[in-house]
């Protein structure tokens, strides 16, 4: 077993890794220059679509916009964004993170694209939409066992893989800090995860919206805390972020690829953009027109990476890190806090890792369900699903994970190149939505998108009755 986990980690480090990456950063560029940097140009416009609910029937149990935003914010931000970040410092010096902010400036255009696309394909669900990559291959593709493939792939990744990854960093740091023998963490895991996923969408979305937020700013306010007791190092770090990230010495030795590459994986870890994971969310949002949730999904992009990734960033530089020579991953992350802020620190992070972490559970459990009800509707396979989830979350807290990380990024690669396939194939239609969405806004108005304003070849909606 162990000699077939080391393979597994060769495969990816070696091979599917530098794939995945050429995949993803080749698509981010493409959306960017192709829908003229969509993702810079109406900031204030993203945030507003984020926080206003003009588009949602009051009393009808719809998704509103920012509650779809904060369950896929809630799967971005997890463990990645603290141990993750810390990682790719601890191993590819301060430079990694300059290419992981270039990531997410270019992969904000993919997560534009295949969020827009969900919202165009999306279909009913009683009360609810749901969407995804699954739905716009089946539909605009006319691509079922792709469809079929792509769905199965996710399922296996998220809700299973990464979520009893989730689980077991949650266990560690129980332990670490409190005691807490793993078997109870994962007791106490679970039952909170089946509690809320047997509540269905509405109950996950609405725990989202508030959980989110909370841990997001708490994060933010304490990063902030620290930055300003070493106001005068600021300027130091950022240099030595750019500095490294172009490093003469490391470009000689041959270790700026790995700096490159380190920084890269880190990023598109995190926020997940061209994944086809964050659609499955975008597709629930109740909204006007698909572009606006591309927007909200660009702008999830730059909160993943550009806040709350810099945020872990600047705790480890700032508390000069090479001190703590040795420590890579939430080690090195609270290290740096505990050496900031004093013992606190400690306890803070747990806490930090204990929310990043469920609210990670719940955001890749909602993925697999959309995914699922893609696969089947009989009312036992959902149940099933459910169980299962709560049972592998339980058996993450108490196995070792190697394999499992290692299959997890098997089977995320496989999901995101056909993702990435599907999105450049339908890139037309990207630009279509969006040429529709820019023509009503210059005549002044709250774009609507009718099939009829898009072109003749306008895209075939699976659900007419959800745009017509």
């Amino acid at each position: 077993m162990e000699n077939f986990t080391q393979l597994i980690a060769l495969i990816n480090d070696n091979y599917l890794g530098y794939v995945l990456i050429a995949a993803l950063v080749g698509s981010g560029v493409y959306f960017t220059f192709a829908t003229r940097f969509v993702q810079f140009v109406r900031p204030k416009e993203m945030l507003h679509l984020i926080l206003g609910s003009n588009d949602v029937p009051k009393g009808q149990g719809h998704i509103s916009p920012f509650q779809a935003f904060a369950i896929s914010t809630a799967s971005r931000v997890g463990t990645g964004n603290i141990a993750g970040v810390a990682l790719a410092i601890s191993i590819g010096g301060p430079g990694a993170i300059f290419w992981m902010w270039l990531i997410a400036v270019f992969g904000a255009a993919s997560a534009f694209a295949e969020s827009t696309l969900a919202q165009v394909y999306k279909v009913r669900s009683g009360t609810h939409f749901r969407g995804g990559p699954a739905y716009y291959i089946r539909t605009a593709l006319k691509n079922r066992t792709l469809a079929r493939v792509f769905s199965i792939g996710l399922v296996a990744t998220f809700p299973f893989a990464f979520s009893s990854v989730q689980a077991n960093t949650i266990a560690q740091s129980m332990q670490t800090t409190f005691h807490m023998a793993p078997a109870l963490s994962g007791l106490i895991i679970a039952g909170l995860t089946a509690l809320i996923i047997f509540g269905g969408l509405k109950r996950i979305a609405t725990f989202s919206a508030i959980i989110v937020p909370v841990f997001a700013i708490g994060y933010i306010a304490v990063t902030l805390l620290i930055m300003l007791l070493n106001f005068t190092q600021i300027p130091h770090v950022l240099w030595m972020i750019v500095s490294d990230a172009f490093s003469w010495q490391k470009l000689m030795a041959g270790t700026l690829g790995g700096t490159i590459m380190m920084g890269a994986r880190r990023g598109l870890f995190s926020n997940e953009a061209g994944m086809g994971s964050t659609p499955n969310a975008a597709a629930t949002a109740h909204t006007s027109h698909p572009v606006k949730q591309g927007l909200v999904q660009a702008f999830g992009v730059f909160v993943d990476t550009l806040l709350i990734c810099s945020c872990t960033a600047f705790i480890i530089l700032l508390s000069n890190y090479t001190q703590f020579a040795g420590l890579e991953g939430i080690a090195l992350t609270q290290a740096a806090l505990t050496h900031e802020i004093g013992s606190i620190g400690n306890y803070f992070l747990s806490a930090s890792v204990l929310l990043f972490a469920f609210t990670s559970i719940i955001g890749n459990y909602y993925y697999g369900q959309a995914n699922v009800e893609f696969l089947s509707r009989r009312r036992w396979v959902m149940l099933t699903f459910r169980v299962l989830v709560s049972v592998v979350i339980f058996l993450g807290a108490i196995i070792q994970l190697d394999l499992a990380w290692g299959m997890a990024d098997l089977c995320m690669t496989f999901i995101a190149v056909i993702n990435i396939y599907a999105i450049l194939r339908l890139s037309k239609e990207v630009l279509w939505v969006l040429a529709d969405y820019r023509h009503q806004k210059r005549k002044g108005k709250d774009p609507v998108f009718h099939i009829s304003n898009v072109i003749a070849n306008a895209p075939q909606v699976a659900d007419p009755t959800v745009w017509n």
